[in-house]
């Protein structure tokens, strides 16, 4: 049976592969492939819009003008674990495209790569600050 947890295992699965080879393999050929096909970022999107649609009743009538709004998007129709499932698959899916992007970028500049690994780690734990990070980086390095 399918459930959210088992749905949540595997996004939270499929995006690790790539993370580790964008850290410790950026030169090896599949890792190249994968950063730049996008696919489990298309994976993660396809899982999420399955998700959002199988639930667009509740999400259209969601106020997503007001905080309370979304909580109750959140906590409507015993659908929580489901809620909360898409909304890390946009996570995952948004932190893992914005961290291809600083690895390709990173490489179209020839950014040593230690200096992406932490930006990396950061859009992996911390998204936006990772992509602050890296484009403080690239900013510093043309200067």
């Amino acid at each position: 049976m399918i459930t959210p947890e088992l749905v949540f295992n595997v996004g939270n699965t499929a995006v690790l592969p790539v993370w580790l080879l964008m850290l410790f393999a950026p030169r090896w050929r599949y890792t190249q492939m994968l950063a730049n096909s996008y696919a489990v970022v298309l994976l993660l999107a396809v899982m999420y819009a399955i998700i959002a649609f199988t639930f667009i009743g509740a999400i259209a009538e969601a106020d997503f003008m007001r905080l309370q709004g979304i909580k109750n998007l959140f906590l409507s129709a015993g659908k929580h674990d489901y809620f909360v499932t898409a909304a890390w698959f946009h996570y995952l899916a948004f932190d893992l495209a914005v961290g291809t992007h600083i690895f390709r970028e990173g490489q179209r500049l020839e950014i040593p790569h230690l200096l992406l690994v932490p930006c990396l780690l950061f859009t992996f734990v911390l998204g936006p600050v990772g992509f602050l990070l890296f484009y403080v980086v690239r900013g510093f390095l043309k200067k």
